[in-house]
């Protein structure tokens, strides 16, 4: 029995580098990425494990300067091809402690029950955070969430 010659196998890999270039740019394209925060805050830490909600909040933002922002997420109408599609609006505010009742009820009377989550700077100062507290209990706001980092773990 002769010995046949052996076929080589050749196997083309540019469909398949196609293909994984294709799907690596389909998921960063419908990736959502976290938000850019309006401005980064130091936060304070605490053991406290409370999730956030999603939907329906009012975020108030204190920075290290005292600067006070309050961002809320609106869903607006458009139209799209012909077709009416809900997109969600991030829209941030700046206020400062002069206005920031008004500013605070007009973002609440279009929002419907609004949970205010308020997110403050470690060295955010105490009378700029004692009057957004008072100014919400002068607004019959008794309830907010208050947002810390975490502590880790020491192992």
């Amino acid at each position: 029995m002769a010995k046949g010659r052996r076929v080589g196998i050749v196997i083309d890999m540019t469909p398949m580098v196609d293909i994984a270039f294709l799907l690596l740019i389909f998921y960063m394209a419908t990736t959502s990425f976290k938000p850019p925060e309006v401005k980064p805050v130091a936060l304070a830490s605490s053991h406290a494990e409370q999730k956030v909600p999603d939907k329906n909040i009012i975020n108030v933002t204190v920075t290290e300067l005292d600067s006070i922002f309050i961002e809320y997420i609106m869903t607006a109408e458009k139209l799209v091809e012909g077709k009416t599609v809900s997109v969600p609006e991030r829209i941030y505010q700046l206020a400062d402690l002069s206005n920031f009742n008004i500013e605070l009820l007009k973002v609440r009377a279009k929002l419907k029950n609004p949970e205010i989550v308020v997110k403050a700077d470690r060295d955010a100062s105490y009378g700029t955070m004692r009057a957004i507290m008072r100014a919400m209990q002068e607004m019959k706001i008794n309830q907010f969430s208050l947002v810390t980092e975490g502590e880790k773990a020491e192992t």
